[in-house]
């Protein structure tokens, strides 16, 4: 049997560790995020991916924050290969600098964003979001990397609230969302997911993201 206290101890040994998905992360400006919940009667695993620009890397990335029992590979959290590279002109993009009509090549497909002269490279690619979103979020493959290929999947958020952006220290098990989705997780019963609050996983709630 599954418990919601083994799923929460396990989410908030990640965020003691640094391991947790933090929207507000300083080398991350915040672009989208997207929660998968899986599980059956023995299993559970929870994929939390948050897209941002990560200016060291010069990209936009996907990193793929992966939990549960039932691991392939890896510790929970995020390592090597949960880290997803999308954008595939980034050079010709950080020197469009004069504005107007800038293509961005996303998983092959070229997809014309407006750019104002002298406007920072995240907040043109915020605009992908929400008409492009599935380009930059995992399709299946990358999705379940680190799962087993037969594990339901039972939920998925496109918005949920993550945490106080004023509580940099709150851990999940002291959050509604996580507390609730322990139950679905330990229980099966999508209906144990009831919030109150309004959703903040969108990028504005994060100013300070990106700014190391």
């Amino acid at each position: 049997m599954i418990s919601p206290d083994e799923v929460l101890a396990q989410l908030d040994a990640a965020a003691r560790a640094f391991g947790f998905a933090d929207p507000d992360h300083g080398y991350h400006h915040a672009i989208d995020a997207r929660l998968h919940a899986f599980r059956d009667e023995r299993r559970w695993a929870l994929v939390i991916e948050l897209v941002g620009f990560h200016a060291r890397a010069g990209n936009v990335i996907d990193v793929l924050h992966c939990f549960g029992n039932c691991l392939t590979g890896g510790a929970p959290g995020y390592g090597p290969g949960d880290f997803i590279e999308r954008v595939e002109n980034m050079h010709e993009l950080e020197r469009a600098g004069h504005g107007g009509m800038v293509p961005v090549v996303v998983r092959g497909e070229a997809v014309p964003v407006r750019a104002e002269a002298g406007e920072p490279v995240w907040d043109v690619l915020r605009r992908l979001v929400p008409e492009y979103r599935d380009l930059l979020l995992a399709d299946e493959q990358e999705l379940r990397h680190r799962l087993p290929a037969d594990l339901p999947r039972i939920m998925v958020l496109q918005e949920w609230w993550h945490r106080d952006p004023a509580r940099h220290d709150q851990l999940p098990s002291e959050t509604e969302t996580f507390q609730q989705l322990a139950q679905v997780l330990a229980t099966g019963d999508v209906a144990a997911y009831r919030p109150t609050h309004r959703p903040n996983t969108h990028w504005s709630f994060w100013p300070e993201s990106g700014s190391l």
